[in-house]
């Protein structure tokens, strides 16, 4: 079993930042591969970025690349998904996943078995 708690979402400006946080415990939570997504009222779920545990190899949306960073510290568990240069149109509910399956395609929800709640994260213009 893996647990998964995001924080760190807020309301922003236009061109502002945000540092989302994914704590994440369980006895797999070592080796499962990590992604963020998100998703706005009425539309679909979307793979933002993702991080593969066995070499730290980063993938992201076309949407986020140049603006969004992806990484983990191991020593504490923790997630996180550094948002610059922020645009109204990432607003949405950003949520924590992991998968721990042998498969794994990285911004494809399908293949993450474990979600955390989300937190919100608003865009102003």
């Amino acid at each position: 079993q893996v647990q998964l708690v995001e924080s760190g979402g807020g309301s922003v400006q236009a061109g502002g930042s945000l540092r989302l946080s994914c704590a994440a415990s369980g006895n797999t939570v070592n080796y499962a591969n990590m992604g963020w997504f998100r998703q706005a009222p009425g539309k679909e779920r979307e793979g933002v970025a993702a991080i593969r545990a066995t070499n730290g190899a980063t993938y992201y949306a076309d949407s986020v690349k140049g603006r969004f960073t992806i990484s983990q510290d191991n020593a504490k568990n923790t997630l996180y998904l550094q948002m610059k240069s922020l645009k109204p149109e990432d607003t949405a509910m950003y949520y924590c996943a992991a998968a721990t399956g042998a498969l794994w395609f990285p911004l494809k929800t399908t293949w993450y078995n474990y979600w955390g709640l989300g937190t919100q994260v608003t865009v102003s213009s």
